[in-house]
């Protein structure tokens, strides 16, 4: 019988990653990540719901900084070094993301370092790492001195023995995912697999989505819509003065597939958020005249009475743009509101089982440090996208 592959999850946030390598057969052996609020998701769900990670008895259950990490075990994590097939992960991407304000200097950009230090360490077969697509981009303040993250980290990866590290932008959207979400990604491994792994995950997925009754394309609608506020509405059973609403009957293969083994028809998180009557005119007028999946703003917001910076529509038969970390960036396709945090984390592809811990929102001082249900979704690696990965590298590996 094959041993069972295992890995470690690095800036693991809620736990997209490690869902999806679940579905694939892989073993946990432990998750890094700082934010409290995101680790609790991502323990109830993997480590007491499933028991999807082999924790170390060295090493306490909870939110861990990598640096705080490297600097107390690093003699047990250097003990490892043999016994690890995989490392995932991206360091946090606010300070390279082009939807955002880029700046060369964010700390968080350090963390890269971090990162390359306990792959030294640990010395894994292979290596996935994720990261939006402005880790591949110079920054434009610095044009002739900044720094291109993705060759750095290649160079690195390449002086660390893995000499067939690859990098590749991926629009997920081409995946199943229903969302058009492009993030880099770098395969590395010390047995020269990463063509492997790249080449099968593309030539397979069709077929590995098709197993699963899900389509290679699917639109927003396809992802949402028996979560339509239509359907019904109860209290929230988490949030008081709240309402959340009722799943009704799936009608799509990928509502299906994000339904199983999800306990009844009040998904977790959905609950909507308490609109003013002006704000819902304004979202109905966006519905009735404005253009879909793109965003509306500058002088073309004041025309639909638009008070926010930009705005987007979800088109109901495209995948949606990529889900960010803020709820109202979107206005839903068909009805005069944002989206839920279940709505947001459907078009991530989180089965409907796993629940979301810590306040919905932030705002103020707070948003420094806290991570809310709506960032936890927007940071995650889609699950079936990593479902995908995770099966290619394992028939990969385990076939050496």
């Amino acid at each position: 019988m094959t041993p069972t592959l295992n890995y470690i999850d690095l800036f693991a946030g809620c736990g997209g990653l490690s869902t999806g390598l679940y579905f694939a057969g892989w073993k946990g052996l432990f998750a890094i990540e700082r934010n409290m609020s995101a680790f609790s998701t991502l323990k109830i769900n993997l480590i007491e719901k499933h028991k999807h990670f082999d924790w170390p008895k060295w090493l306490k259950i909870q939110n861990w900084d990598i640096n705080d990490l490297l600097t107390q075990h690093s003699r047990e994590l250097a003990k490892l070094r043999g016994t690890v097939d995989m490392i995932v992960g991206g360091p946090p991407c606010q300070g390279f993301s082009m939807a955002g304000r880029r700046y060369e200097s964010d700390n968080r950009n350090n963390l890269i370092h971090s990162y390359l230090n306990l792959v030294e360490l640990i010395q894994p077969r292979v290596i996935f790492f994720e990261n939006v697509r402005g880790f591949t981009i110079k920054f434009k303040a610095n044009a002739e001195a900044g720094i291109i993250y993705s060759e750095v980290l290649i160079q690195k990866l390449h002086d660390l023995g893995y000499k067939d590290a690859q990098g590749e932008i991926i629009n997920m959207s081409n995946y199943g995912v229903p969302q058009r979400r492009q993030r880099f990604i770098i395969i590395a491994s010390r047995e020269n697999l990463a063509g492997e792994i790249f080449s099968l995950f593309a030539s397979n997925s069709r077929l590995h989505l098709a197993t699963k009754g899900i389509p290679i394309k699917n639109s927003a609608k396809a992802a949402l819509s028996d979560l339509e506020r239509r359907h019904g509405i109860i209290p929230c059973p988490d949030s008081v003065g709240f309402y959340s609403g009722i799943a009704s009957r799936p009608t799509t293969g990928l509502q299906r597939y994000l339904r199983v083994n999800a306990n009844n028809h009040i998904p977790d998180s959905h609950r909507f958020v308490n609109h003013t009557p002006d704000v819902e005119a304004v979202f109905s007028r966006l519905l009735h005249d404005a253009p879909r999946n793109r965003s509306i703003s500058g002088t073309e917001r004041k025309s639909f009475g638009l008070k926010k910076r930009s705005v987007t529509v979800i088109a109901p038969n495209e995948p949606s743009p990529t889900i960010t970390t803020i709820p109202d960036d979107f206005v839903h396709y068909s009805e005069p509101r944002v989206m839920t945090v279940r709505e947001c984390a459907r078009l991530q592809t989180f089965p409907d089982w796993f629940e979301f811990k810590g306040p919905y929102t932030t705002g103020g001082k707070q948003r420094v440090c806290e991570t809310p249900r709506y960032t936890q979704v927007g940071n995650a690696v889609p699950p079936l996208f990593a479902e995908l990965i995770g099966l290619s590298a394992k028939e990969i590996l385990e076939n050496v």
